[in-house]
């Protein structure tokens, strides 16, 4: 099971392509993964070295992206469902309800005093008066009754970390809640689509991927339908007095997850996290969906291992041997690229760009590329109209002409080269809705083919 999990962690372009960067995603994951396994392994073993190693890494997690505050409620949960499991059918549990509360409860208060002794070092040189005005206009559009209590905190040698923590916090639940202007499958908005990392999840990890998450599934269920029929027997033999089917089937499906904490604690933490991001408007990328994909491919490895077994075992072998090289072939073709990989059914990384851009595409990583290829033709002037943090003037230095979409194409001279990052591209070629200003000012470029594709990237016409 170890085994394939860090072959399909290693086979996950979304990983390939975000782990290099210097990003809060790949650390989200990895923070959330962590300290769930920390936090269950207090559950079973309560020793206070166990809830003193789980709160560190709660407070770890805590200061990689303010998203893994997500951790809270997941730990409410199981600690809920853990006392649950722990008390028997005559009501008696192995530790009282109160204990498992307060444990959580320190758990939190250990991890946030790390968030704050960091946080010290982090404004340790930062003037107070700064702070205050930074703070104010950073939350501006929070109510006054809100902002405050923040800026009375501050004011506090002890509070004034954790007040600098929690106005990271607000800045960021409040772009969140704001959204952010994309493209997607044709539309330009800054209010988000449901759709948005469903299918973006569908068409940016591989296919191959989706098959074995489809057969985890469906053999899952097989496997769950049989444990909780036996287990639900079980108790039948045990208490027969309980007539209630409801009763039965509850205390089957109780059993089960008694028998499989981890794996219940990793498919709540996947159905918090992708209902939390269904509701968010901010629709920039799959990478915001990282720290669900370690859960995910480790729930995933658990079943397919399980799955590998009589009958049909060489047939089986077969096919998921078949799975994993097709993976490998798959993510690899766009090596080094990783940021651009779409699978088949979106038409492969070429054909992405019709469905979604931003850093599920174009971070603006093919800058240097595009300087390479106006150097090796020879290009005396080029227009480019970029997304990203590089510097266009320090790659193609007197060569390099600022574009902007909005600008009228004839101010563009006949024969002049116009490179358009693709982010840019399909924002301006996109339908315009949820009230934003007018869009579709790219349009005229579809009378034209791109003479040549950077990478999938950037797209680079001739006007003629």
């Amino acid at each position: 099971t170890a085994i394939l999990a860090l072959v399909l962690y290693s086979l996950s372009p979304t990983f390939l392509a975000h782990g290099r960067l210097v990003t809060t995603d790949v650390g989200a994951a990895a923070g959330i993964f962590i300290a769930t396994y920390y936090f269950v392994k207090f559950l079973n073993e309560s020793s206070r070295q166990n809830l003193f190693i789980a709160g560190a890494v709660f407070g770890l997690a805590q200061l990689i992206k303010f998203s893994t505050v997500l951790l809270i409620p997941l730990f409410a949960i199981l600690t809920i469902i853990w006392w649950r499991i722990k008390t028997d059918e005559h009501g008696r549990g192995a530790k009282h309800f109160d204990f498992y509360v307060s444990s959580l409860v320190l758990i939190i208060i250990i991890g946030f005093l790390l968030v704050g002794a960091v946080y010290q070092y982090h404004i340790i040189n930062y003037p107070l008066e700064k702070q205050i005005k930074d703070m104010k206009t950073n939350l501006n559009s929070y109510p006054s009754l809100l902002v405050n209590p923040l800026i009375k905190a501050t004011d506090n040698p002890i509070l004034r970390p954790s007040a600098q923590y929690t106005a990271g916090f607000l800045m960021v639940f409040n772009r969140t809640s704001w959204g952010n202007t994309g493209y997607f499958m044709g539309e330009v908005s800054n209010k988000g689509w449901k759709s948005f990392f469903p299918v973006s999840y569908l068409i940016k990890e591989p296919l191959a991927f989706h098959i074995l998450t489809l057969i985890a599934l469906l053999f899952a269920l097989k496997l769950g339908i049989q444990k909780i029929k036996k287990y639900k027997e079980e108790f039948i033999t045990r208490v027969p007095n309980i007539k209630m089917i409801w009763q039965r089937h509850s205390a089957g499906i109780l059993l089960w997850i008694k028998k499989h904490f981890p794996e219940t604690a990793m498919l709540i933490f996947v159905a918090i996290y992708w209902l939390t991001s269904l509701s968010s408007p901010l629709n920039i990328g799959i990478r915001h969906l990282l720290p669900v994909l370690p859960f995910t491919i480790i729930l995933v490895s658990i079943i397919i291992i399980k799955f590998l077994k009589e009958p049909y075992l060489g047939l089986k072998s077969i096919v998921i041997g078949l799975l994993i090289i097709w993976q490998f072939f798959s993510v690899n073709l766009v090596y080094p690229n990783y940021l651009s990989y779409f699978n088949e059914l979106a038409g492969g990384p070429s054909n992405g760009y019709r469905y979604t851009v931003d850093s599920n595409l174009d971070w603006g990583q093919d800058l240097k590329r595009l300087a390479k290829w106006v150097e090796k033709n020879k290009i005396d002037k080029i227009y480019l109209d970029y997304f990203g943090g590089d510097d266009p003037a320090y790659h193609l230095k007197e060569k390099y002409l600022p574009w902007q979409g909005t600008n009228s194409e004839t101010e563009l001279p006949k024969s002049s080269y116009l490179a358009v990052s693709l982010t840019r591209l399909q924002l301006g070629r996109g339908k315009v809705i949820s009230g934003l200003e007018k869009g579709g000012y790219y349009l005229w470029l579809d009378k034209y083919e791109p003479i040549t594709k950077i990478d999938n990237s950037i797209f680079v016409y001739k006007i003629e």
